[in-house]
């Protein structure tokens, strides 16, 4: 469902068409708006400007989540496999147990 959401950063009204729900389109426009208003206070910049820097620094925190989502998976992947490893390895001790109790039986038996 396409919602028209109309979002305030910095001061100005912007009307976004989404999918998304009207509550985490304001939460994001929240985020822009402080990321913006951050760099016009602390350096003086302009609308312009800010806007330019935020984009910056939001799409910095992007590929740096990136980056350690990308560490994660690879991380996990290999935890994955270790423990497949160590199934196969459990699979193969009890077959291997389940020969020597039969061999011990039949010894026994004698």
């Amino acid at each position: 469902m396409t919602n028209h959401v109309t979002v305030k950063i910095c001061g100005e009204e912007y009307t976004m068409i989404t999918e998304d729900a009207a509550e985490y389109s304001q939460k994001i426009a929240s985020y822009v708006s402080d990321k913006m208003q951050e760099l016009i206070t602390h350096s003086k910049a302009g609308l312009k400007d800010a806007a330019i820097l935020a984009a910056m620094n939001i799409a910095d925190e992007l590929f740096k989540v990136r980056a350690a989502d990308e560490q994660l998976r690879a991380q996990v992947k290999g935890y994955l496999d270790e423990a497949g490893k160590a199934k196969s390895q459990v699979s193969d001790l009890k077959r291997e147990n389940f020969r020597l109790q039969q061999k011990l039986d039949k010894l026994e038996k004698k």
